[in-house]
């Protein structure tokens, strides 16, 4: 075995993938997770990729008494921690639900890395720590600017959080800020499962296509881009989900080079809504209607990842293309059928 691993929010979608990276190089692999957004059914998933059924703790790591009661007597050589919410809008309606959440269960990690510090921490974080940049591409230097939404403010105060008790207790902390994660894996057996409406583009293609729901939106084509619309670094998960294994990798062997690290993760090239929607129709031969909307609030126009830091330092850099993602994520929507709304 090469570590014991414990994934929070790892029958989440970036997590199961995120899982089955792991399981696949030969960690043993422990799962948090209370199935606030997702479906006990991904271990299944999981365990018919990698041949292995992870453990699973079904705990929530923001009540301090149930994840000290979990963790207790454990051991384990890195925590990568995704279970977070993180739905913009509703984090708009309900901040204090989301400052609840996802600070509590970090300090609750943290608490327990700072007992035990060979553990190196990773953290998902979040390009949204950005805003508008002032800057394309977007370095891991380029300024934080206030957040758009308690959602992007609970990843930037849990950024500085990290930052303080890794400084104190002497930890092995990365904190890895995603762009815009999608596609599925290629088996088809495990992929994004948004519960309720999909908060973001891909899925709401693949269900729209699917003929779940209505014609897509596309919200804004009337910003400052070649063809009117938003731009995004579109990352399939799997490259992602590399990304933490190396990232893990980095910590358990001591190269971290300060108590906190940061990288960007994307794919350092920024597509346009409708280049998403072209690709989607390009790679699946499905047909996708949508209807022009107005701008969403706190929407960015451009963002993506200048990755020249996570490629020189971690080795490492997403290979696959947006029709890949695209094809993926059509085979996953495909293989759930009617069952994913």
């Amino acid at each position: 075995m090469k570590g014991r691993v414990l994934v929070t929010g790892g029958l989440g979608y970036i997590g199961s993938h995120t899982s089955v990276e792991l399981l696949a190089q030969g960690y043993e692999v422990v799962i948090a997770d209370n199935l606030s957004n997702t479906r006990a059914e991904v271990l299944d998933g999981i365990e018919a990729i990698a041949g292995t059924r992870p453990e699973w703790l079904q705990v929530d790591l923001s009540d301090s008494a149930a994840c000290r009661l979990a963790l207790e007597g454990q051991h384990f050589d890195g925590i990568i921690h995704f279970a977070a919410y993180k739905a913009v809008g509703e984090s708009v309606a309900e901040p204090l639900k989301y400052y609840q959440n996802n600070l509590f269960s970090l300090i609750n990690l943290l608490d327990y890395v700072s007992k035990h510090p060979h553990c190196g921490f990773i953290f998902s974080s979040s390009c949204t720590v950005y805003g508008q940049a002032d800057e394309l591409p977007i370095t891991e230097n380029a300024p934080i600017k206030a957040a758009e939404s308690p959602y992007g403010n609970t990843k930037q105060i849990g950024e500085e959080i990290i930052r303080e008790t890794a400084l104190a207790a002497g930890l092995k902390t990365i904190a890895l800020r995603y762009f815009n994660p999608i596609g599925a894996h290629p088996s088809a057996k495990i992929g994004e499962l948004p519960l309720g409406v999909p908060q973001n583009l891909v899925p709401f293609i693949t269900q729209s296509a699917a003929g779940l729901r209505g014609p897509l939106s596309v919200y804004g084509n009337d910003y400052p881009t070649a063809d009117g619309t938003a731009i995004r670094d579109y990352i399939h998960v799997v490259d992602l989900a590399q990304a933490h294994m190396v990232a893990l990798e980095r910590l358990m062997e001591n190269k971290h080079e300060a108590p906190m690290e940061v990288f960007n993760l994307g794919t350092g090239k920024g597509s346009t809504v409708l280049e998403v929607i072209e690709s989607f129709q390009r790679a699946t031969g499905a047909a996708l209607s949508y209807t022009m909307a107005p701008r969403r609030a706190g929407d960015v126009i451009a963002a993506y990842a200048d990755t020249q830091r996570a490629s020189a330092v971690l080795g490492w850099a997403a290979k696959k293309s947006l029709d890949e993602s695209m094809r993926d994520a059509w085979a996953w929507q495909m293989a759930l059928g009617s069952d994913s709304h």
